[in-house]
């Protein structure tokens, strides 16, 4: 940043503060004293209102006193800069003005009240002489070419300094901290034979306006995917924290390279794959949104495919990055590769997480009886585990598959050893729009389960097997994570088979893995875009099944309200002996598993008195209520819940609550 306004050192005393407009523009005209700035032409920087603080150091240093017996860079010469206010950082630039012979001689080093240190010139200008300039990342050339000498005396005026160059070192790492407390300006002589003096420096720091701090990622599903496979682009912009402003008009480009086409995206916001602008939207401090880009691989096998996305657009500055810039070391741009394979990897599916155990649904241990459409199994902890399965097409007959599907066999093996069994799904689709549909329903909601399926493949000219996997929670979907086989790929919650697998081989197969709770689990199989109109004989086998051991999560919770008091009535009431006080606990049952014979109590405070029969229970602290009476006897403990008193605890209690079931208990008493 060149310098706004000029500064006559000899009235400026040893410190200076001017709070001056930012602009990174040459300065063109100087008067006396302080000079107004006018006519300036507006950077995208100025636009945010930015303010530079100005903080001189005008105490000179011994004549001659640089050089290398008094300031040895084991022993630096050093003059500060205090700066008694906090605000963040957004730009820093240094003038110095010092006399020394030989310039090559000196190292210049500034150092942030963090610690942070920049070394602005190191052996650099041969043998010219001294230093007159303003050290700034915006200028035009390195101060490895400040190679002509410059005036530097006691006398001469600065600002404005006569050369502006780009330090050895960015300043801008010191954009982002906080500017208070002392600055260090480091000066040393490292040759023999030459000496100076300082005269003054400049520390310009450029306290933000409004800003953002814009960062993007971005990641690929497989950084070796198959030629002909789909994967998945995920971008991830974020405003930092730190930022002090929201970002609206956030638009990041991402045009999709050669070697892939677009599919589909989905995620915060709207992509124009024809443009590539990702429009995001607005990003508070603290906020990300991400979106997911799914294309086609089409480069050959061992090419490589590098995507890159950047931020063009913001309504606000960026604190460390210019949008549309084309930067790529600035965090508001990423790349990612990936190398086109001939063959596909397969994922690795995430671990189970199942706070109180599993249970297995086992194959081996149940039997299909070969033909049929539903059966039902019993599950110690979970209930019925109830299957049914509806076909549009044909089911064929294969003694070598478990004769009539669906049935069990233990030809197609997933690569297991020894074999297990699992169910075959062995059919003749008209068309490629049938589906296979297999609905299980669980007797009681389990927080996760985890399953495969095998011989996910695809025969050119035959069939493109796809499933499409989905469970439900109390009627409300939830989408598993599916995990590919080398044979086939993931989108979503479907996987496409796009390589034939052998019957034994476990490269067809497909981990679904549900991480939060289901009572409910479909499998949809049928055909994707790669097969015929009509494809022949195709199947699929479903194995083993591991829940989670269901689990009851109680929340419990009391409110109390004050009814009336002897002063007010009901007019305002206030807990004051004599008050008459309504409590209401509340237990909640948030767990995926119901829970039976459930009992509460609450052991009455002393200065309370109940007030006999006010007894009630209810499904919520405001829903309708049952009266009880006060003994823990009789049908009204069954109605669904009971309630009664002893001494001075009451209790309440229901012989069964279901998963997101609740019931009160509610009674009044007396403040004594």
């Amino acid at each position: 940043m060149d310098l706004p306004v000029s500064v006559i050192r000899p009235f400026m005393g040893s410190l200076s503060h001017l709070n001056l407009g930012k602009a990174k523009l040459a300065l063109h005209a100087v008067m006396a004293g302080l000079c107004l700035l006018a006519g300036l032409l507006m950077s995208p920087s100025a636009a945010l209102a930015q303010t530079v603080n100005q903080y001189s150091n005008t105490t000179d240093s011994a004549t001659n006193g640089i050089n290398e017996t008094a300031t040895p860079c084991t022993a630096r010469f050093t003059r500060t800069f205090a700066v008694g206010t906090s605000y963040t950082v957004s730009d820093v630039n240094l003038g110095l003005l010092m006399a020394h012979t030989w310039r090559a001689d000196i190292e210049v080093y500034l150092v942030s009240p963090t610690g942070t240190r920049v070394q602005l010139t190191a052996s650099q200008g041969g043998n010219v002489d001294n230093f007159n300039l303003t050290f700034d990342d915006e200028a035009a050339a390195s101060v490895s070419t400040y190679n002509t000498a410059s005036t530097a005396t006691a006398t001469t005026v600065v600002p404005p300094y006569s050369a502006s160059f780009r330090p050895l070192s960015a300043l801008s790492a010191f954009d982002g901290q906080n500017a208070n407390g002392t600055w260090t300006l480091e000066i040393c002589d490292n040759a023999n034979g030459d000496s100076g003096t300082f005269f003054q420096a400049d520390l310009y720091l450029t306290q933000a306006g409004p800003f953002a701090n814009l960062s993007l990622a971005k990641a690929v599903s497989t950084t070796a995917p198959a030629t002909g496979s789909n994967v998945t682009y995920t971008l991830t912009v974020a405003n930092a924290a730190g930022s002090t402003s929201s970002a609206s008009g956030i638009v990041v480009r991402d045009v999709l390279p050669s070697g892939v086409s677009f599919v589909s995206a989905s995620g915060t916001g709207t992509y124009n794959s024809s443009t590539g602008d990702w429009s995001v939207g607005t990003l508070a401090p603290g906020q990300n949104a991400s979106l997911t880009i799914t294309v086609t691989v089409t480069a050959n096998s061992g090419v490589t495919v590098t995507n890159t996305a950047e931020v063009t657009a913001s309504s606000v500055g960026d604190s460390n990055s210019t949008p549309n810039n084309g930067v790529t070391s600035e965090d508001d741009y990423a790349s990612i590769a990936f190398t086109a394979t001939s063959t596909r990897s397969a994922g690795i599916a995430p671990t189970l997480s199942c706070p109180v155990g599993t249970l297995l649904f086992d194959w081996d241990a149940q039997t299909w009886t070969a033909g049929t459409l539903s059966n039902n199994y019993s599950i110690t902890g979970i209930g019925t585990v109830g299957f049914s399965i509806t076909n549009p097409a044909v089911f064929l007959n294969n003694a070598a598959l478990g004769g009539q599907s669906p049935a069990e066999q233990t030809t197609v093996t997933g690569g297991f050893s020894p074999v297990q069994s699992s169910l075959m799904q062995l059919v003749d689709m008209a068309n490629s729009s049938q589906t296979v549909q297999t609905t299980i329903n669980l007797g009681t909601a389990v927080p996760g389960a985890q399953f495969r399926i095998f011989d996910v493949d695809y025969a050119a000219g035959q069939f493109a097997d796809k499933v499409t996997v989905v469970g439900y929670y109390n009627g409300s979907a939830v989408n598993p994570t599916l995990t590919n086989g080398s044979s086939n790929y993931v989108i979503g919650n479907s996987a496409y088979g796009d390589v034939t697998s052998a019957d034994a081989s476990a490269n067809g197969n497909v981990v679904v893995t549900f991480s939060a709770p289901i009572d409910q689990i479909v499998v949809n199989y049928g055909n994707h875009s790669l097969a015929p109109a009509n494809p022949g004989q195709q199947g699929i086998t479903i194995h083993d099944i591991t829940f989670c051991t269901p689990r009851a999560v109680l929340n419990v919770s009391k409110a109390s309200a004050v009814i009336s008091d002897p002063v007010n009535g009901t007019s305002f009431p206030k807990a004051i002996p004599g008050a008459l006080v309504e409590y209401c606990i509340l237990v909640a049952n948030t767990g995926p598993a119901a829970l039976t014979n459930l009992t509460a109590s609450d052991a009455l405070p002393t200065g309370f008195t109940y007030s006999v029969g006010t007894l009630q229970t209810a499904n919520s602290c405001t829903g309708s209520p049952t009266s009880e009476d006060d003994n823990n006897t009789g049908a009204d403990e069954t109605d669904p819940f009971g309630a009664a008193i002893s001494g001075t605890t009451i209790s309440g209690s229901a012989s069964s609550l279901a998963s997101g079931a609740a019931f009160a208990l509610r009674f009044r008493g007396t403040v004594n």
